[in-house]
């Protein structure tokens, strides 16, 4: 995160000048055309031109003044409308103008075509002018960038003996955190936060008398004095109006930086010496690792309901046994593999001690019926919860309720704790660091497949790595805006958490459909469909022509398809920042290659007043693009995936995934025999490609168990039943929308996962020596 105090406040004036050959709505009537402006940069207002009425040529020849600032992305929006008294004005033309291509002093005329064919134009002027009085304190980590705020205090009181009895009064400072608040006089003061740099105004006026009102202009109230004066209605009693104006909260709450933050590296320093010593008894080494020859190495759990919750017990049960849990400096989860860890990590020496008590209750909430969770008492319950946590101020959405009800299946009692409660699993590094993930994408208009951004929670933060923006776990939740925490709420019970990151209910239809029939059949035909966006594309203004008829009804039924009507939603944390100006070439910023959205910086995530996170489920069954950041520099990854749909298919999208994006990734081809017939674990690694990690894949399978009940130990007649484990797609008693299983069934599943990582230790030692080979080697090429 970097201050910076560069001169780049400029003054950016647009006149609209004239369009010509404007299309008429109808044969006989000409247009009634006028123009929006919109810079999201420099105002919340959409200003508009004059109407000119009758014509297919109107003149306008007006000025419009924003002050930006030149280290931002100012993206203008101009937009052409038909005026219609009856029905909604009309859309003729958008367009989207980056200011950074002009430099300072420099005046220059542009004529935006109304159509491909070059149909009709929009003439408009832009001049950009440096201002020296007025510099502005930034915070950025390149991609996103936080402004100044003030603070304006308002109090009103009655101007004499009479009392107010007039009724309520309304105050607003338009583009504020606190937005429109309504009041009596004299009960109370009240606080607007909003951007030092806007030219902003309080607006004043008395409830059902819109002619009773005031406007102040903020710039010229003198800083960190208090001003008086007298509100003139036009009846008695008059109020005065006490204002003082702030310098807002200074330093961000998020932090933005795209590296670990210093409790990450701090517990990394912690655990290699763990790592290290396990590495030294595993692999019988002669000496001791340094600290830089230590391999990080992580775990990737994927989801799959109780599946995947029960499997990832049994396969951490198998890598206690064999002294390799000690190996592990990070475990990330997705759905149903977090309900384990999260579980797990309520006590704080989980991985020092014997699995067998966790592994015993786990079967005892497995094997419970589940009838209880919908009993009348638990929903009256569930209900209570919910309205206190609206009261609180968090937004009202289903998954919370879906939360609820998934802790009651997976707990007896509602648990109290918390993520950050499990930074004292983390305090010595006795436990690998736990991640666990969740998808962000669009409430409506898009689909999963066409914007989705990866989120991580950690005992320490949560955050987007796509944007290097963070915030510590406690305060996930809370209300920010433009950097600042403006409310801080209490922190959710970590069951809140669950329903997010296994939400089973954001989907949209077009989600549903993709996954309808074989994922990987979809995948190829969006891959081929999408239009891809490099970063040498993007495009510095963007022309949009009117829809047509036929577009508008595709609009309407795409509008069906991609509206997610249970949405998660969570205040957030990212609202009201800025975009750096070189945001897209910033190398750790990852575009999203399926959309040209992440070019369009006015539509992004800060643009929203809510996060829509899912189940990352839908778009790939992965928990592995938190180990894939170059800053965490992971060396091994054990993929332990619970799909029951092909063994390698969730590991070959993320294996696409990565290609598309251009993230290192080891390339995954099985055979056609492994694929057919594929055994306990695979090894997947490129030593022409040094940034990727490589990858021991586990899939879910029932090979070499059918007929051994421990690694070299064959089963007898009797033995045979207890191997014969179905993992059939459609048929399997673990299929994920199963909530209870049999007692066999959990112990079946549980023994296969342990024998499954117990039966492949020679690989694993095999994998870990690779990474220690690794790491070496890169020490003896450092200078």
């Amino acid at each position: 995160m970097a201050l910076s105090q560069v001169p780049g406040p400029c003054l950016l004036t647009i006149r609209v000048l004239q369009a010509h050959g404007l299309p008429s709505k109808d044969l006989v009537t000409p247009s009634d055309c006028y123009v929006t402006l919109w810079l999201p940069t420099a105002s919340t207002h959409i200003l508009q031109t004059r109407t000119v009425k009758n014509s297919r040529d109107p003149v306008w020849n007006q000025s419009f003044h924003f002050q930006i600032h030149s280290q931002l992305k100012n993206m203008v929006q101009l937009e052409v409308f038909d005026q219609d008294l009856l029905t909604k004005d009309d859309p003729v033309l958008s367009v989207l103008f980056d200011v950074g291509t002009l430099r300072a002093g420099e005046s220059r005329r542009e004529s935006f075509s109304l159509s491909a064919q070059g149909e009709g134009q929009l003439d408009v002027e832009f001049r950009l002018r440096s201002l020296s009085d007025c510099a502005e304190r930034l915070v950025s980590n390149g991609i996103l960038v936080a402004r100044e705020l003030s603070c304006l205090h308002v109090r009103l009181e009655e101007a004499g003996d009479q009392k107010w009895s007039k009724g309520r009064v309304q105050l607003a400072v338009p583009g504020s955190y606190e937005g429109l608040q309504e009041t009596s006089v004299g009960t109370g003061s009240f606080h607007f936060h909003y951007p030092a740099c806007w030219e902003q105004e309080l607006n004043i006026h008395l409830s059902g008398a819109p002619q009773e009102q005031l406007k102040v202009p903020l710039s010229t109230l003198p800083s960190s004095q208090l001003v008086r004066f007298v509100f003139p209605t036009s009846q008695e009693p008059l109020i005065q109006v006490e204002l003082k104006k702030e310098e807002g909260p200074r330093e961000p709450a998020v932090r933005l930086g795209c590296e670990p933050c210093a409790e990450e590296q701090a517990f990394l320093s912690r655990r290699k010496q763990v790592v290290a010593r396990a590495l030294k008894q595993a692999l019988q080494l002669d000496g001791d690792l340094q600290e830089d020859e230590v391999p990080v190495i992580a775990i990737m759990a994927t989801g799959g309901g109780i599946r995947a919750m029960t499997s990832l017990y049994g396969q951490l049960a198998g890598l206690k046994e064999l002294g390799l849990l000690d190996c592990i400096s990070y475990i990330t989860g997705a759905s149903g593999s977090t309900w384990a860890m999260a579980s797990l990590y309520e006590d704080p020496e989980w991985s020092q001690k014997d699995l067998a008590g966790p592994i015993e209750l786990l079967k005892t909430q497995v094997t419970k019926s589940k009838l209880g969770a919908l009993a009348p008492t638990q929903l009256q319950r569930y209900r209570q919860e919910l309205a206190e946590r609206v009261r609180l101020g968090h937004p009202s959405c289903f998954t919370n309720l879906w939360a609820l009800i998934n802790e009651a299946l997976l707990h007896d009692e509602p648990h109290d704790h918390k993520l950050s409660d499990q930074r004292e699993a983390l305090s010595r590094g006795q436990n690998p660091l736990p991640i666990y993930c969740a998808l962000n994408t669009k409430g409506q208009s898009l689909t999963t497949f066409e914007f989705g951004e990866w989120c991580e929670f950690s005992p320490y933060e949560v955050g987007f790595p796509k944007y290097g923006a963070f915030i510590p776990s406690e305060l996930f939740g809370s209300e920010f805006f433009m950097g600042r925490l403006m409310k801080q709420l209490p922190e959710s019970r970590i069951c809140f958490l669950e329903g997010i990151w296994s939400n089973l209910y954001a989907a949209n239809l077009q989600d549903s459909l993709y996954w309808a029939s074989e994922p990987c059949q979809f995948w190829d035909r969006w891959v081929h469909s999408q239009a891809t966006l490099d970063k040498e594309q993007v495009a510095l203004l963007k022309i949009q022509e009117p829809p047509t008829l036929a577009g508008r009804i595709a609009e309407y039924f795409t509008d069906l398809l991609t509206r997610r009507p249970l949405a998660q939603a969570t205040h957030n944390f990212l609202r009201g920042l800025h975009f750096h100006k070189n945001y897209f070439e910033h190398p750790h910023f990852s575009a999203w290659k399926a959309t040209k959205l992440d070019g369009l910086p006015n539509q992004l995530t800060p643009a929203e007043p809510c996060l829509c996170l899912l189940d990352v489920g839908y778009l790939i069954n992965t928990s592995c693009p938190p180990l894939l950041r170059p800053t965490r520099d992971v060396d091994l990854i054990l993929s332990l995936d619970y799909n029951l749909h092909g063994a390698f298919q969730q590991l070959q999208l993320l294996g696409r995934f990565c290609q598309e994006q251009g993230i290192p990734f080891p390339p995954v081809s099985p055979s056609v025999e492994e694929e057919l017939r594929p055994a306990e674990c695979r090894l997947f690694a490129d030593p022409q490609q040094p940034q990727a990690p490589a990858v021991l894949h586990f899939p879910l399978v029932n090979d070499s168990f059918q007929e051994h009940s421990a690694p070299g130990v064959r089963r007898t007649p009797e033995e045979k039943a207890a191997g014969d484990v179905d993992l059939s797609p459609s048929g399997s008693p673990y299929h994920y929308s199963k909530v209870t299983y049999s007692q066999e069934d959990v112990d079946k599943l549980l023994r296969l996962t342990h024998y499954n990582i117990c039966n492949s230790r020679a690989q694993l030692l095999e994998a870990l020596a690779g990474a220690v080979r690794r790491r070496r080697q890169r020490r003896r090429h450092q200078p």
